[in-house]
């Protein structure tokens, strides 16, 4: 099958468009051929300087196959997996947990300490076929496009864990989401609004500010032009927003804090500028605000997001898409931000 891989870490240049070995199955596993697969700053990561597949290169463990976001078809099924048939359209939830420890067994295996990601700990989607648990497969509706389900599972899961499971934002709430333009963040203004809350949004350009209005933002702010604090408790007569969606890290944590009303929320899910942020600790009592992490979500939520897009109640953002084979071009758009959404790669 054909497959972009690499065998060390580096620049786009050390992406290759070659044969491998279609994979094989385990008794509880399927066979998916991609149809398609998003792109996610977590790739950029893998592929430039992440410990974790360097030290799966230095076993000699290559070439890697990047991917984690992945809609196809089953095109063949382990011999003890039931409930799923070859054909059957289906989006792969991206965390493969151990399923017997405790945060498995009460149903939050985003907390499982020995889960691994598609495309990251194992080979992933930028290939013709990928394989995985049968349980990471849901089925898809035939009204949701591949396209708009490879864009759902790490940006949208991720959004809506953030602010529905941990920040539990309500109607009427005002909430400051950074990055409106990547994955996360357009995906955290159309489920922001889907909830009924008010939303501030920043991004390093007019055009994505604008795109951010056109989707229903209430209010923006360009990041390279002022202090978005300053904007957001200007524009809020000092009050500040209850829930910020941080996923920025050292470079805004200082600003995000400030943007806080009392008894504010922060929800962080990354740290793309480092990992280490100041706090005023007196501040944070004395407005009682609370922060918290957050990484990906479960199953169930992801199923939860697919029903409401075959609804038209959430509309996946695509920036564009290209052919599994352009895929450095796409590393690229994302390293210069020039998209807004997710850029997705498709088998032709």
């Amino acid at each position: 099958m054909k497959a972009v891989v690499f065998s060390e870490q580096g620049s786009t240049e050390v992406l290759q468009y070659t044969d491998v070995p279609k994979p094989t199955l385990d008794a509880n596993e399927v066979l998916v051929k991609v149809e398609a697969c998003a792109v996610n700053y977590l790739d950029l990561h893998a592929r430039r300087n992440r410990p974790e597949i360097e030290a799966k290169l230095s076993r000699g463990d290559t070439p890697h196959i990047l991917g984690s976001d992945i809609a196809g078809t089953i095109a063949e099924i382990g011999v003890t997996v039931s409930g799923t048939t070859v054909e059957d359209r289906v989006v792969l939830a991206p965390c493969i947990p151990c399923g017997v420890c405790s945060d498995c067994h009460c149903g939050a295996e985003n907390l499982c300490d020995t889960q691994e990601l598609i495309g990251f700990q194992t080979n992933g989607g930028y290939a013709e076929y990928v394989k995985a648990p049968a349980q990471n497969a849901i089925q898809l509706p035939d009204t949701l496009s591949f396209v708009d389900a490879a864009a759902m599972p790490i940006a949208y899961l991720t959004a809506w864990h953030m602010l529905m499971t941990r920040a539990k934002l309500r109607p009427g709430e005002a909430i400051l989401i950074l990055g409106v333009g990547g994955g996360v963040g357009s995906a955290g203004l159309q489920i922001a609004k889907l909830t009924g809350a008010s939303v501030f949004a920043t991004a390093s350009s007019d055009e994505k500010l604008a795109r951010a209005r056109e989707m229903g933002a209430d209010a923006t702010i360009n990041y390279k032009d002022v202090d978005f604090s300053e904007a957001v408790l200007d524009m809020t007569d000092g009050r500040g927003v209850d829930v910020v969606l941080e996923h920025v890290g050292a470079a805004t944590w200082e600003q995000s804090i400030a943007s806080l009303a009392k008894n504010g929320r922060l929800v962080s899910c990354g740290v793309t500028t480092g990992n280490i942020g100041t706090i005023n600790i007196r501040k944070l009592y004395q407005k009682q605000l609370t922060v918290m992490g957050s990484a990906l979500g479960t199953v169930r939520e992801l199923r939860t997001l697919v029903d409401l897009a075959a609804q038209g109640k959430l509309a996946p953002i695509i920036d564009r898409t290209l052919p599994l084979h352009r895929a450095g071009e796409a590393h690229l758009l994302l390293e210069n931000r020039q998209n807004f959404g997710k850029i997705v790669l498709v088998n032709a």
